[in-house]
């Protein structure tokens, strides 16, 4: 293939900051506990969070059924302090008025969802299944969603990704999102990339 039959632009599927939205559904006190590698996901969301800060990206936050089933975590909250979380009783996010609002009128430029949080075969789920059809491009961070069993955080992987969501880790949207070494932003993470 010569270069001049190489696309002009990026693929749409590249992650740039400047339309990327990361969205945290229901890290809470009484879900997580129940949670198949909780430890690590809730460290990869606390590392895309700490990103998130340094990059400017907005976040979005969500609880279910808050009132039953508690806020949200203190190591995320923390890392997303000011952010009120939109609790919501529909399992996809995008079924929720006040969300889809919200998306719109704080976030427009937004495009492409970046997806953490918690269950992978319910919430998660159906909140890229909402985006994708709303038009929006989904990256699921894998390694920063999960489910109770194993094999549900596995079907809810597969599902996402049949219909369109494109799977990744949190490194790779890290460096994704970074591009390079050796510039403020990259030296701001480095210390937590390190632990």
């Amino acid at each position: 293939m010569a270069a001049s039959d190489l696309p002009s632009k990026p693929a749409p599927w590249r992650l740039d900051g400047n339309s990327s939205l990361l969205l945290v559904v229901d890290m809470q006190e009484k879900l997580v506990p129940a949670i198949h590698r909780k430890e690590e996901i809730v460290s990869n969301i606390c590392l895309l969070l700490r990103l998130a800060s340094i990059l400017d990206l907005p976040v979005m936050l969500t609880t279910q059924y808050q009132r039953g089933l508690g806020a949200t975590i203190p190591e995320i909250a923390s890392l997303a302090s000011g952010l009120e979380p939109v609790d919501k009783v529909e399992f996809g996010c995008f079924g929720n008025d006040l969300f889809c609002r919200r998306l719109k009128d704080r976030f427009p430029r937004a495009n492409t969802i970046l997806l953490t949080g918690i269950e992978s075969h319910i919430c998660v789920a159906q909140t890229a299944l909402g985006a994708l059809e709303q038009g929006y491009l989904v990256h699921v961070a894998s390694d920063a969603v999960g489910s109770r069993s194993e094999s549900n955080w596995q079907v809810g992987l597969r599902r996402m990704e049949r219909a369109g969501a494109l799977l990744s880790s949190t490194e790779m949207m890290l460096y994704e999102l970074l591009g390079q070494s050796g510039t403020a932003e990259f030296k701001a993470i480095l210390p937590f990339l390190k632990s």
